[in-house]
């Protein structure tokens, strides 16, 4: 009877040992309630991002689906793992309190570019005081993801349009005359016979590169060995370019074939998300493992 006795005190002692602390019971609607203050400062910063998302096909439409896709990675990381400890981490004020400097910044300044870059150095933050170490170890590559989703500014980018317009343009120049298809190039304006075609920073392919980045940094992660990883990686820039490439030749023909009033139509945006599903498949097709490839 004693020995029942010691038990059932001993399971006591447990269960009380185990109970919350003051502390601990308020920690979690503290975070919740901080989170909620997150989103509604961020909130306009991200219609402002879904603006720029769906401004254009030629701009940075792409970033619509980072966002659910790096969810859907970190929902598939996470589960079936409740052995890792949920316990949050201060490292997360770390980002956190850094990224609320930044937009602070940006609310002088209103660029909503700084205030996109705090909101996803301030996903991590959260990720930290919610989950843990642990548990964000695994969701990193999600995390990290989420900045594929700014648009890049155009101070970054108008250099490197100019750079793919004119070997949209050289390259069209030099093709077109083997298809029997006469063709003069001026910087990056193409004169047919039929028509000219203006390559403007929409044509240039800028738009496909850094979609093509995007998703080969996502068939890496997914890839079996550090050498698939690295063949997506570096092809992705090529692949894209290529693409773009037999775009603006396809555009090109049209016109000198007496068809470019099909660049006024549904067909010049659609040929930009064909180009992108034309380098989508040789993308994931250069991430899978050969068949006498040993995954590393």
């Amino acid at each position: 009877m004693s020995a029942t006795v010691d038990v059932v005190a001993g399971a006591g002692t447990a269960a009380v040992d185990r109970r919350a602390t003051p502390q601990e019971r308020w920690r979690r609607p503290l975070l919740l309630l901080l989170c909620l203050e997150v989103a509604l400062l961020f909130g306009p910063t991200v219609a402002w991002l879904w603006d720029r998302w769906t401004m254009s096909v030629w701009q940075n439409a792409h970033g619509m689906f980072i966002p659910p896709l790096a969810a859907w990675l970190a929902w598939q990381a996470l589960k079936g793992r409740p052995d890792l400890p949920a316990d949050g981490s201060r490292w997360g004020f770390a980002l956190l309190v850094p990224a609320l400097a930044v937009h602070a910044i940006d609310a002088g300044i209103h660029t909503q570019l700084l205030s996109a870059a705090a909101l996803f150095l301030a996903l991590p933050g959260l990720a930290l005081l919610l989950l843990g170490g642990a548990r964000v170890r695994l969701i990193a590559f999600p995390l990290v993801l989420l900045f594929f989703a700014i648009p890049i500014p155009l101070g970054f980018t108008e250099p490197l349009q100019l750079v793919l317009r004119q070997i949209a343009a050289s390259t069209t120049a030099a093709v077109l005359p083997m298809l029997g298809v006469p063709v003069f190039r001026e910087g990056t304006l193409l004169d047919t016979t039929a028509g000219t075609v203006s390559i403007s920073d929409a044509c240039s392919g800028f738009s496909t590169l850094y979609a093509a980045v995007t998703v080969a940094a996502l068939v890496a992660y997914l890839a079996p060995s550090w050498r698939r990883r690295l063949l997506v990686l570096a092809a992705a820039a090529p692949v894209a370019i290529a693409a773009n490439l037999l775009r603006v030749i396809a555009l090109t023909l049209m016109v000198a074939w007496g068809e470019g009033w099909l660049l006024e139509t549904f067909v010049h945006p659609l040929s930009g998300m064909l180009t992108f599903a034309l380098a989508l498949p040789v993308l994931f097709w250069l991430g899978e493992p050969g068949k006498t490839e040993v995954a590393g």
